[in-house]
């Protein structure tokens, strides 16, 4: 009897020990809304690179995995019934294999960049929400695909697809899912995530191609949305603006808002650059102080950078640019520290286990110690090509990355 009570204490320790080390990737920038992951990875690679535990067939799209109880979700274009549609899709995140796929919006067509949805699926509990390139929000159920419920933001509020389409992600915050890209006076939206019903929509801001950020800044929850205007915090029960930061710029921008303690960081690209401020606090305002803002090369475009102790690791420069560097930027000061060339505008990357993982945009895999001092580089590998303009995601032990026509799930765990 006591060697079974040990033997199961044993077994519980180890589940619990495997359990922090391994976590859901649910919505982009990853669980929490950082693009950090909490995960252990193995750090030496092969010359081949990780092992290929799948390959899937895919489709056109800029958005990355969600990864989450078992399932690895995208939104692609593919054909349906001979006509090109948005089409949600869950795979078997151990197999790769189709478990459902539910067309969703008309298709996008781009000769400039490329074709299909620009947008990651939210995973929720038993829910999956996809914002579409026409600005279509949906709810699927995520074990079968059964649409739940559904709102085209232009039909209903008044929204306006900008250039290249919308391509933020939408965010759950509690029992909320929040968006920008409704019309004036109802611009952010927030809607009940279990039945779809309008909770709170607000001001006028035009989107961009920024996904929000949920965080919490001197003890205040808010979602950061980066717009044409600037930065915008808003309160995520209500809807009601916390603080602004003017920020103008064009829409061709996805650089998320990065919060670091009380300290944000915003970029865009096409000469605009990029901009940090400090948030204080009163007894019932909130105010933004500007701390460095810099045109030229320090910009980013389609990626957002990842925050470790004050340091930002991102590829800055515009899309398209084969030699686009990955730099390493003092968060308070905008000082650059070090700056690798080759990495590509379209690339991108995520933090795990004290490291940089980075995907180029034409598809090798880097993996580099997120480190002020100097560029130090642990590991490459070219294990697929072709236009690769999407985050690569870490969960469970594996790898998660695409390129425009397949999916590739990579075993990274640590113990075998």
């Amino acid at each position: 009897m006591k060697t079974s009570r040990a033997f199961r204490c044993l077994f519980a320790l180890l589940c619990t020990a495997a359990s922090l080390t391994a976590a859901d990737w649910p919505q982009y920038r990853g669980p929490n809304h950082d693009g950090s992951s909490p995960e252990k990875i193995l750090k030496t690679w092969p010359a081949e690179g990780p092992k290929v535990i799948w390959k899937a067939p895919l489709g056109p799209s800029f958005g990355s995995f969600a990864v989450s109880g078992g399932k690895a979700f995208c939104f692609i274009q593919r054909k349906v019934d001979g006509a090109d549609k948005e089409v949600a899709i869950a795979l078997d995140a151990n197999t790769g294999k189709e478990l459902w796929s539910v067309p969703l919006g008309k298709p996008t067509y781009d000769q400039q960049g490329g074709d299909g949805p620009r947008s990651t699926p939210t995973v929720d509990g038993d829910r999956v929400y996809l914002f579409g390139a026409f600005q279509i929000l949906t709810c699927l159920d995520a074990a079968s695909g059964k649409q739940i419920w559904q709102h085209d933001l232009v039909a209903e509020f008044g929204g306006k697809v900008i250039k290249w389409n919308s391509a933020a992600s939408p965010v759950v915050e509690g029992d909320l899912v929040i968006v920008n890209g409704g019309g004036p006076g109802q611009a952010f939206l927030a809607f009940n995530k279990s039945d779809g019903k309008v909770v709170w929509k607000t001001e006028d801001d035009a989107p961009v191609h920024a996904t929000p950020t949920p965080a919490t800044i001197l003890g205040t929850r808010q979602i950061l949305f980066l717009t044409q205007k600037g930065v915008a915090a808003l309160a995520p029960a209500d809807g009601r603006v916390l603080w602004r930061y003017l920020f103008p710029h064009r829409v061709s921008t996805a650089t998320s808002p990065i919060v670091a303690g009380d300290i944000v960081y915003c970029s865009a690209a096409y000469g605009v650059g990029a901009a940090a401020v400090r948030i204080a606090k009163t007894t019932n305002e909130f105010s933004a102080t500007e701390l460095w803002r810099k045109n030229g090369d320090l910009m980013t475009h389609w990626t957002t950078p990842v925050c470790k102790d004050g340091y930002l690791y991102g590829i800055y420069g515009q899309g398209q640019n084969a030699t686009a560097p990955l730099k390493c930027v003092e968060l308070a000061t905008g000082k650059e520290l070090w700056s690798q060339p080759g990495f590509g505008g379209g690339g991108a990357t995520i933090l795990v286990d004290g490291c940089v993982l980075a995907q180029s945009d034409r598809g090798p895999l880097i993996l580099v110690e997120a480190k002020p001092d100097a560029y130090h580089e642990l590991a490459r590998a070219q294990i697929y090509g072709g236009q690769c303009w999407t985050m690569p995601v870490v969960s469970n032990g594996k790898i998660f990355a695409r390129n425009t026509k397949e999916g590739f799930c990579l075993d990274a765990a640590t113990a075998k």
